[in-house]
Parts: structure tokens; C-alpha cells; sequence
């Protein structure tokens, strides 16, 4: 094996490490939201107000984003 195949093997096992590490980090928020819609976001379904209303807007609004991004919508589509 050449020294630049050698450099180009480590490289792609750094990088699979790396982005292993990034996706073990978004499957851990994935889960964390999961919990928080099953709490409703801390708000009390019987007594919710606007304010919680607007929090969960904003974060719709960020999350979709992302998946807008990745499924390329909105303003990614093509």
C-alpha cells in the first residue's frame, strides 16, 4: 500500500468515526424530543396558552429546517 493510499484509508476511517459520533449525537435529540412531545413540551394540555403555542411553532419552524434540507423542500428544492 502506498503512503497516499495509507493517508486516504486513515482519512475515510476518521471521517466514518466522526460522522458516527455526529449521528449517535442527532439519534440522542431525536430521542430527547420524542420524550418532550410525550410531555407535551412541560405545557398542561388542560391549561395551555399562547405562549406555549409560540414556543412550539418556533421549534417546528426550526426542525423543519432541517428535514426541508435533507428532503429538499422549500427553499432546497431543486
Amino acid at each position: 500500500m502506498t503512503d497516499r493510499t495509507a493517508r486516504a484509508a486513515r482519512n475515510q476511517e476518521r471521517s466514518l468515526e466522526a460522522f458516527l459520533a455526529e449521528k449517535a449525537r442527532f439519534d440522542a435529540m431525536v430521542a430527547e424530543l420524542q420524550q418532550m412531545s410525550a410531555d407535551h413540551f412541560g405545557a398542561d394540555p388542560e391549561a395551555v396558552l399562547w405562549g406555549a403555542h409560540a414556543n412550539l411553532q418556533h421549534w417546528n419552524s426550526l426542525l423543519a429546517r432541517v428535514t426541508d434540507s435533507y428532503l429538499r423542500r422549500g427553499e432546497w428544492a431543486e
